[in-house]
């Protein structure tokens, strides 16, 4: 959602702001686990009911999660290790930030806001925040499975730091279950728009699928060699001679 322009300012200030760390030495995986704490206790928070600080605690781990990769860069210290445990953590903290929420509710069956036209907040609520974690985790996993296939996907409304900012804002503004719904709705669409996205590539360019036809084929070959070495390692098993009924002919 956010245009490229903007998210080139936002790396620059994230940039000017990690220097210090990077000249203390701090490691850019340090900062991923400590974005980890920061939305376990986001999300203790949010589940005492203490909304405004927690929107708030949202932007900060969001804010503190884009460190880790702009530490990388400075101290040119990026690893794929890095990348994927980052990628990781990610849908860790955000699903951690959301299951606050869900404790919450489950805690307050009488929930109803008044800005909510329909009855049965509690609800629609659990099943808002059930449709969101569904709608992350997708966003996330086609991008990777694309990439996974050589194919570029990065289209789509609402990638993670737009779902961090709509939810912050909706429990800064008390308006929880409409920045649900938001999230509930276009995460499940942006996945909708990434797999359209990839067939789309794929139409226009069908050796895309030789990854996916190699692998299969490393695969075959590699249980192929497995089970010959099992079946030559079983042929040359010794018979162990035993008394013991009713083997008694060796086992």
């Amino acid at each position: 959602m956010f245009s490229r322009r903007v998210q080139q300012r936002a790396r620059y200030v994230i940039t000017l702001l990690i220097q210090p760390l990077a000249r203390l030495g701090v490691s850019p995986n340090l900062l991923t686990s400590i974005g980890l704490l920061l939305s376990m206790v986001t999300a203790l928070v949010i589940a005492q009911g203490y909304m405004v600080v927690g929107g708030l605690l949202v932007v900060f781990a969001g804010i503190f999660d884009m460190f880790d990769g702009a530490l990388a860069r400075v101290r040119n210290a990026a690893t794929t290790f890095g990348a994927f445990l980052d990628s990781t953590l990610d849908r860790y903290s955000e699903s951690i930030i959301l299951f606050g929420l869900l404790w919450y509710t489950l805690q307050h069956p009488g929930l109803q806001d008044l800005l909510w036209p329909a009855p049965h907040e509690q609800i629609w609520m659990i099943t808002f925040i059930f449709v969101s974690v569904v709608g992350s985790l997708m966003v996330s996993y086609t991008k990777a499975r694309a990439e996974g296939l050589g194919i570029e996907c990065k289209s789509g409304l609402l990638a993670r730091p737009e779902r961090v900012i709509i939810l912050a804002i909706g429990l800064l503004s008390n308006t929880g279950i409409w920045a649900l719904a938001i999230l509930a709705v276009f995460s499940n669409i942006t996945a909708l728009e990434r797999m359209i996205a990839v067939w789309r590539s794929t139409r226009q360019s069908p050796e895309t699928h030789y990854c996916e036809q190699h692998d299969t084929g490393a695969n075959d070959h590699y249980l192929h060699n497995v089970v010959g070495t099992n079946e030559m390692h079983r042929n040359n098993v010794r018979s162990v001679p035993t008394g013991m009924p009713p083997f008694t002919s060796g086992v």
